[in-house]
């Protein structure tokens, strides 16, 4: 697997919090989107670690394809 699966053609909603770190999942496989669950094990394309500073809302990127990583850019609009 090269080219990860779209998760979804639209960006989640997510609440994080300040100081806990997050996996992305950027392979498209996993059943707690937009969370790393493990299912890219066997594929090429690893989870992106990430936190945030402060406390806030973010669309979370579930076509997989961002150029913005975790966060939605938008790329989906254009799939």
């Amino acid at each position: 697997m090269t080219d990860p699966k779209i998760a979804d053609t639209k960006p989640v909603l997510v609440k994080l919090e300040a100081g806990k770190r997050y996996w992305f999942c950027r392979c498209g496989l996993s059943g707690t989107q937009p969370y790393c669950d493990g299912s890219h094990q066997g594929t090429a394309i690893e989870p992106l670690e990430f936190s945030v500073d402060e406390d806030r809302q973010a669309a979370l990127c579930m076509c997989k394809r961002t150029e913005d990583q975790p966060r939605c850019d938008g790329t989906h609009s254009r799939l």
